[in-house]
């Protein structure tokens, strides 16, 4: 694993000869996080906004998700050879002019294409974890990432309540305006305090993407990554249906939505903090399976409450405490597990791992949007939810089962 810039002076935050301190990547991820769903409350309000109907506006966050999933893939490449640093500060000032696009979008087509757009701050959440790689070894890797995760469940906690308020009292276009002035802060930490933590390739594009094919035939990486991904998808196919049943089913306001939205980022933030204590003691597959199968058991719960007739909006989003939990063990997790593979190829890794969530998440999200109509419930979410979840605990044990084949 390569050696770390060495410090100039002793100061050991804002200093760009040093690598990021753990704050900067909790606030870099923070913003990428914030950005997917701060806005989720208003999407009614802004269906009647550009005259569009619901499902049009709900592709805010699909099509988000599977450009995010593209740009993840090349992230990785671009950031092994020219460094984290700067690929980073460019991705933050193309997000503010893309959500300067979103506030200002006359119809809901372009502002759909400038939500797109904004989906390139998924820089700061992947370089992130590369960055983590690029420091730790993989057990201590892990408890890194699960303490930076664990900040970022703070900010899917709040973001919706904050997101509802802004909507009621300023209108939908505030959220977008927050994030701005986010985004801004975000660009002066990371030219403050990011100091490389990669040194650059020296391969062109052409023979960094040849690389790939090294991570495509390891079947402990896919394993890794598709834990990940299905583990995740349960909470993306709660962030295109979820609105929905808050609003059509149970009747809330977008102020009180935002608030019981939060519900998983609870559960995230205690399973990020249990992978930040245990992980090096416990291990990362073990973590990683225990995630699963309590992300599985949240969804499970639910359904069970609707089919014997107690479910309501306290059962619905407080067993969704659960699957964050399970998120929060399983994520941080199988994301040091993937990196590790291959370290050379760590932002490589990183961006073709991390681009599985939003990809998966993108068909979860819409396919959860279409399968919620009316007089449905929300049953059809959770059967989505629970399918995802049960292959994320399989994918996991094909891990275990390959290493105890290798011997490792």
């Amino acid at each position: 694993m390569q050696t770390a810039p060495q410090p100039s002076s002793g100061r050991l935050f804002l200093n760009r000869s040093r690598p990021p301190h753990i704050v900067t990547l909790i606030l870099l991820s923070g913003l990428a996080a914030l950005s997917m769903n701060v806005f989720l409350p208003s999407l009614p309000g802004m269906a009647a906004y550009f005259e569009a109907d619901y499902a049009v506006l709900q592709l805010s966050v699909a099509l988000y998700l599977l450009v995010n999933a593209i740009l993840q893939v090349l992230m990785g490449p671009v950031s092994d050879k020219m460094g984290r640093r700067p690929v980073i500060m460019w991705g933050i000032g193309l997000f503010l002019l893309a959500t300067l696009g979103c506030i200002l979008a006359p119809t809901a087509e372009i502002f759909l294409a400038f939500r797109m757009a904004q989906s390139v701050v998924a820089v700061t959440i992947v370089l992130s974890r590369a960055a983590v790689g690029d420091m730790y070894e993989q057990g201590r890797a892990a408890s890194m990432l699960g303490y930076v995760t664990m900040g970022v469940a703070v900010v899917p906690m709040i973001g919706p309540a904050i997101g509802g308020a802004l909507e009621e009292t300023f209108g939908w276009q505030a959220s977008f305006w927050m994030l701005f002035g986010l985004g801004l802060a975000a660009l002066g930490l990371t030219w403050a305090d990011f100091g490389e933590t990669k040194q650059k390739s020296g391969l062109t594009m052409a023979a960094q993407f040849r690389e790939y094919p090294e991570l495509f035939r390891s079947p402990r990486f896919w394993g890794y990554s598709l834990a990940s991904g299905l583990a995740s998808g349960a909470f993306f196919a709660y962030l295109g249906g979820a609105p929905y049943v808050g609003t059509e089913v149970f009747g809330m306001t977008p102020g009180v939505l935002g608030i019981f939205f939060g519900a998983p980022a609870v559960g995230y933030f205690a399973g990020n903090f249990i992978s930040g204590r245990y992980s090096s003691r416990i291990g990362v597959n073990r973590m990683v399976l225990w995630g699963s199968i309590i992300n599985c058991l949240g969804v499970a719960l639910n359904l069970a409450t609707l089919a014997v007739g107690l479910g309501g909006a306290w059962s619905f989003f407080g067993f969704f405490l659960l699957v964050g939990v399970g998120n929060g063990m399983a994520i941080p997790n199988a994301t040091a597990g993937a990196i590790a593979v291959r370290p050379h190829l760590a932002g490589s890794a990183a961006g073709l791992s991390g681009a599985l969530m939003p990809g998966l998440g993108a068909g979860l999200s819409a396919a959860a949007g279409a399968l919620l109509v009316p007089g449905s419930g929300a049953w059809p979410l959770l059967w989505l939810m629970l399918g995802t979840a049960s292959a994320g605990v399989a994918a996991i044990v094909v891990v275990v089962l390959r290493e105890r084949q290798l011997g490792l």
